[in-house]
């Protein structure tokens, strides 16, 4: 948990709350939060299972994978491959592309080019191709003169993708079992702020909206979790505009580490469907795999 990430606070949330979780259900727990000696740390407690916290960068682009399977230890959630694809936002869009899956359009341009002109008609999303949690997101409203004008923080090379109108739903996929459709609520955006403070949204499951929309929620994430080869548990995004119908559903993005903290939507869906959080902690622990 912890790491070095943008994300690092979630991260640290997320491993206290699952630690917890884990020794309820009657494990032997020893956090670690992970830093450039994390080899040394693992050698020495020489864990039967790792549980993967971590969010951001490092912690769920393929590089912690791919020490865990170096060190031939069994860790939960995604593997090396689906994990490097899920963070890279273009290369996750062309597999679900390539799947018939939805996507917003998008493309990858430098910074500077961002700043000089629109390299896309107004309302666009501009944010870092590798972060999630939406660090970084800059929206570009409609009507707007002037292109964005960046972060120092932000990387070179960026994504601009279509805004998507519409409602923010999620649906996350435990194993090979989508489990329900989420309605969050905010009063503006879906920002950092709304994903992680106390009432910054509003989560409605099962989500009231039409059944065909539902049903079309649920076989896209699973279809999108198969399309990057993720397993354990994924949770995918999407923008809904009600008013192009099924047409107006796209997916936004998929998050191998979905966040485990107590305003996180991935364990209040598996609550939905009878699962508590140390059940769910511990479906993932007897999921463990190194290398598949």
């Amino acid at each position: 948990m912890g790491g070095l990430s943008a994300e690092r606070e979630v991260s640290l949330s997320s491993g206290r709350g699952c630690a917890s979780a884990l020794r309820e259900a009657g494990y032997d727990v020893v956090e670690i939060d992970a830093g450039p000696d994390l080899a040394l740390r693992l050698a020495d407690v020489a864990p039967d299972v790792a549980f993967n916290a971590l969010h951001g960068r490092w912690g769920e682009d393929g590089c912690v994978q791919g020490l865990l399977e170096w060190m031939r230890i069994p860790y939960t959630h995604s593997g090396v491959l689906a994990s490097a694809l899920a963070m890279d936002k273009q290369r996750a869009k062309e597999a679900f592309r390539q799947a018939g899956l939805p996507v917003a359009p998008s493309l990858l341009v430098s910074r500077q080019e961002v700043e000089a002109r629109h390299v896309m008609a107004p309302p666009y999303v501009v944010k870092p191709n590798d972060e999630g949690s939406s660090v970084g997101v800059f929206i570009v409203p409609e009507g707007s003169n002037a292109p964005p004008q960046l972060a120092e923080t932000m990387p070179a090379t960026v994504m601009v993708e279509a805004f998507a109108p519409g409602r923010e739903l999620t649906t996350a996929v435990l194993g090979d079992r989508p489990l329900t459709v989420t309605d969050i609520v905010t009063e503006g955006w879906y920002d950092y702020h709304a994903k992680y403070a106390p009432g910054g949204s509003r989560h409605i499951l099962p989500a009231d909206i039409p059944r065909d929309v539902f049903e079309a929620c649920l076989d896209l994430a699973l279809r999108a979790h198969r399309a990057l080869g993720c397993r354990g548990l994924s949770r995918t995004d999407f923008r809904w505009d009600e008013s192009r119908g099924l047409d107006g559903l796209v997916i936004l993005e998929l998050n191998t580490q979905p966040g485990m903290t107590p305003t996180s939507l991935a364990p209040e869906q598996a609550a939905a469907i009878g699962m508590s959080f140390p059940e769910l902690c511990r479906w993932l622990v007897e999921d463990a795999s190194c290398g598949r």
